[in-house]
């Protein structure tokens, strides 16, 4: 295969690059640094801890976005003044170091534009990834505890913050399920191609002939749900009407239209109120019903959603996304993007880039 030429590479790379910028809207992106500091200069900001932490993790993702994007952008820029020096003097090296320069431009460029195409609904979320030992007994246990590890060292090389929420531990050795959080931004998005059966071949060390084994282990990936504290319901959503009490109650109860009936248009939820004395208070009393009501039903529906994103994530023959084999052979390979190494070990310390950007790209193109 020809060599291409360093100029028409870094022309390429400069126009990737400006499609990038134009795709996550870095004008944008800056005014939202800009907001986010001044709610993260709120002197009441970390009276409510999980808006602080929100708050202040939002802003340091977008700072780092727009760095990583301008340093691609300086990047770019350095290198065309490190050919023009090279023809102008001549000289091999720093055009050789310039090709080099070029070369690492085009690896970085390629894993920034794998994040444009995440664009789906809950893309943008934090994730819980739950691996669960499936068929081939201590071996799958095994398999499991094998990869949870490769995922919290996936997290660890990024330097994304996880926590491990649960872990199962199998009776002879590894674990029967563990679930843990990734919480940085488009953690979704990114791990949800890992989703799926994940295979192993092997010599079994539990096995005392030492006979090769086959065992799988199932992975799920689902976006953290964000609590959502309070409805705000539009005025024009809203009918309220205002009737006389019934019962007892004392003075004024039976005498006034002080009863409060309110109906959510959009969804027909009807409560009502009559046990205060006046209307205000039995309106904000109903509308403290209404909104837990609401607050429930928008429960309701994520989770319906969350189950729909599940699919068909449970362990089966049927669903095998990578194969692992260590026995006869090393090599570990995707079997929806063909994408495959013989580096074994790397892999599962958790070097899976290649996997999740090539899951990612299949993902787009209508993989799934």
């Amino acid at each position: 295969m020809a060599i291409q030429d360093p100029r028409e590479a870094l022309a390429e790379h400069d126009a990737t690059l400006t499609s990038i910028e134009k795709v996550l809207d870095v004008p944008s992106m800056r005014q939202e640094v800009e907001k986010l500091e001044v709610e993260a200069s709120a002197p009441d900001l970390w009276d409510d801890q999980a808006k602080a932490q929100q708050v202040t993790s939002r802003l340091s993702f977008v700072q780092g976005e727009i760095a990583r994007v301008t340093g691609l952008r300086q990047r770019i820029d350095d290198a065309a003044v490190m050919l023009d020096l090279a023809d102008e003097m001549d000289d091999d090296d720093t055009r050789a170091e310039a090709a080099n320069e070029i070369e690492a431009l085009g690896k970085s460029i390629s894993e920034l534009e794998v994040r444009t195409l995440l664009s789906g609904e809950y893309d943008q979320r934090e994730a819980i990834v739950t691996i669960r030992a499936e068929a081939g007994g201590v071996d799958a246990a095994d398999f499991a505890e094998m990869l949870l590890r490769m995922y919290t060292r996936y997290c660890e090389r990024h330097g994304y913050p996880f926590e491990v929420m649960d872990t199962s531990y199998a009776e002879e050795a590894g674990i029967k399920s563990a679930t843990f959080s990734v919480k940085v931004p488009y953690a979704y998005g990114t791990l949800s191609v890992e989703q799926g059966t994940h295979r192993l071949v092997r010599i079994s060390p539990f096995d005392n002939q030492g006979r090769r084994q086959t065992s799988f282990a199932g992975v799920e990936v689902l976006p953290i749900v964000e609590q959502t504290d309070h409805i705000e319901i539009p005025d024009d959503e809203l009918r309220v009407d205002v009737y006389r009490s019934s019962g007892p109650g004392g003075q004024g109860v039976n005498t006034t239209d002080s009863a409060v009936r309110l109906t959510h248009l959009p969804t027909g939820i009807v409560v009502s109120c009559q046990n205060e004395r006046s209307q205000i208070q039995n309106r904000a009393s109903a509308m403290i019903v209404l909104q837990s009501k609401l607050l429930e039903r928008a429960r309701q529906e994520e989770q319906a959603k969350m189950n729909a994103l599940k699919g068909d994530s449970s362990g089966s023959w049927g669903n095998q996304m990578r194969s692992y084999v260590l026995h006869p052979y090393q090599m570990v390979k995707d079997l929806r993007t063909e994408v495959e190494t013989g580096n074994t070990a790397a892999v599962l310390d958790g070097e899976i880039d290649d996997f999740i950007e090539a899951g990612i790209r299949w993902r787009r193109t209508g993989g799934e």
